[in-house]
């Protein structure tokens, strides 16, 4: 049956199929609707809401709410718990994903079904045979660097795990993945092993194994592609070791990983040699990618917004190879597909593909006069204006995204702002913007995550100067004493001198342009921006608290900001400071 199905992946039959649908995109979604309300209309929260049957845009707008996640959590509880009777679905949901869990300080539980899955094995066919045109993959190997947590039994008996673990651990994905020619090097029991670094360390060993096959380099984030080849620069040696005498270091203890890497390691001097040729002749470890993996074609993962940080240091490894971002989507679902690969990251769109969900926009005035703060951390909401439909919006103009997918979500606010780049035929090209929760507020000024991420590559070229970089940030309200002030962690290469943090610390906060701050600023409505510098490895011990709480590294997202009620993280910041600054800029 594989053989077949490998046999019939035809991408130019998928393309095809891609923009006949992306033709008639109006009436696919009415379609789509219909078929998402028939096969739920007899769950408990679409029969209180009176609908009585009905499956047209209209009646679904006119009795559904707009809802965040809070307002259903109550109800998916109850799913988790076990309850019997359809809920939010028709068919009874047996899976439940968990977010990340780094916007909120605690994982959101996430209906998971196979139709869900169904919708992410077609974004990947459909990305892959547009990025497939362009870069032909022969028969070989990916290197991903992709990991799943552990899976546990929800009071109710239901699987629960990371929106990657659950679809990692399906038969669909293997499949899928087999069809499009897209299987890791690692074995199973590397992607699904107990501890991330020694599954970081043998997909690192198995792709220098394999070196010649690999076709491209992928991981979920680009933060995980760039970690990554920052634990490579740490640990190279030692896999030249492991190559050259066949054995596994001891670092990886693993019973299971052992066990499977047996089957691959054998002692290759020769190969061993050549690799610790390759990166002694390095400058900087600039190029390592093609220099390790000479038929690599690309770099492929999600590159936008929070990842956008990681490009320049992503962009150092890969040396002359293309990045290119991949597909647009959440825990909750996806929304479009990366049908324009050569885009840089920076410029990448995202086509709707109008039969995975029903989707809405509320379009969102760049005046802030029109917008005001409410709801779910304070999001950026025009109030006076409704959602449109899919084919409704118009381009160059800002929108929250509003999603009914097929797992009982209904006009759910993912939290996602968007612009509208263009139309690919009847169906919008989206280009992520930020998230809509206002991530820096105290007074009239409202910051966002690309606002602070701005702030941050502004300061950061002063540093650039001294040869140094960002390694992460992040950032955090102080109220505890009066005026507020907004406080951003730093994370740094190497030792900076005083004077020149100084000077990183004005610029920092000279960069946040919103009219509130900067007026606040100077009538000290707002205090001065603090800078605190970390030490070496902080951000790595937050990333080890959340795995601690079930968090998979392919789904971990560094906070960009840090609340008062996240008390843990906090404190491993606050514990960690080795130097604090202040502006003067104001």
């Amino acid at each position: 049956m594989l053989e077949k199905m490998m046999e019939a992946f035809d991408g130019e039959k998928v393309i095809e199929q891609f923009e006949e649908m992306t033709r008639d995109a109006e009436r696919v979604q009415k379609e789509t609707l219909k078929k998402i309300l028939e096969e739920n209309g007899s769950a408990e929260y679409l029969q209180n809401l009176g609908l009585n049957g009905r499956t047209d845009p209209q009646s679904f707008k006119d009795c559904v709410p707009l809802v965040y996640h809070d307002d259903l959590e109550s109800y998916i509880q109850r799913i988790a718990d076990g309850a019997s009777s359809p809920i939010l679905t028709g068919k009874p949901i047996k899976t439940i994903s968990l977010s990340s869990g780094t916007t909120q300080g605690r994982p959101k539980l996430i209906p998971f079904n196979d139709e869900l899955l169904e919708t992410t094995m077609q974004i990947y066919r459909t990305s892959f045979a547009f990025r497939n045109k362009e870069f032909p993959i022969r028969n070989g190997k990916a290197l991903q660097f992709i990991y799943s947590s552990k899976q546990f039994k929800t009071k109710g008996g239901l699987a629960a795990g990371t929106a990657t673990t659950n679809v990692y651990r399906s038969a669909k994905f293997k499949s899928t993945m087999k069809t499009i020619q897209s299987q890791c090097c690692s074995p199973d029991e590397v992607i699904f092993g107990p501890d991330f670094h020694q599954s970081l360390y043998c997909h690192l060993l198995c792709g220098l194994i394999f070196r010649d096959e690999v076709q491209f380099v992928f991981s979920t984030f680009a933060h995980s592609i760039v970690h990554a080849f920052r634990t490579f620069e740490l640990v190279w040696e030692e896999l030249c070791g492991d190559i050259r005498d066949g054995v596994l270091s001891s670092r990886v203890t693993a019973l299971s990983i052992r066990t499977a890497m047996s089957k691959i390691l054998k002692p290759n001097p020769d190969l061993a040699d050549l690799i610790y040729q390759k990166c002694a002749g390095l400058s900087n470890w600039y190029g390592l990618i093609p220099e390790l993996f000479p038929n690599a074609q690309y770099i492929y993962g999600i590159m936008t917004g929070s990842m956008e940080p990681y490009l320049k240091k992503l962009r150092h490894y890969a040396g002359h190879l293309p990045l290119m971002s991949a597909d647009y989507g959440s825990s909750e679902g996806w929304v479009g597909a990366n049908v324009n690969p050569m885009l840089p990251p920076e410029m990448a769109t995202f086509v709707v593909l109008p039969n995975i969900g029903y989707f809405e926009f509320i379009p969102l005035k760049e005046n802030s006069q029109d917008q005001e703060q409410e709801g779910d951390g304070g999001a950026i909401v025009a109030k006076e204006n409704k959602p449109v439909g899919l084919t409704e919006v118009k381009v160059g103009e800002v929108y929250e995204i509003i999603v009914t997918n097929v797992a009982g979500l209904y006009r759910y606010r993912l939290g996602d702002v968007v612009k509208v780049m263009g139309f690919h035929n009847a169906t919008p090209e989206l280009k992520f913007m930020c998230r809509s929760n206002l991530l820096l507020s105290i007074n009239i000024d409202k910051n966002t995550e690309k606002d602070l991420q701005l702030a941050v590559e502004a300061a950061g070229n002063v540093l650039a100067a001294e040869k140094l970089e960002v390694v992460e940030f992040t950032s955090h309200v102080d109220l505890s004493r009066e005026p507020g002030h907004y406080v951003i962690f730093w994370e740094i290469s190497g030792e900076a001198k005083g004077e020149v943090l100084g000077e990183c610390c004005n610029c920092l906060d000279r960069a946040f342009l919103d009219a509130g701050y900067m007026s606040s600023r100077k009538v000290n409505a707002i205090g001065a921006l603090e800078l605190r510098v970390v030490g070496k490895g902080t951000f790595h011990k937050i990333m080890n608290h959340y795995l601690s709480l079930g968090a998979a590294v392919s789904q971990y997202k560094t906070p960009r900001c840090v609340s008062p009620a996240n008390t843990t993280v906090l404190q491993i910041l606050c514990a960690n400071v080795v130097n604090s600054y202040f502006s003067t800029a104001f």
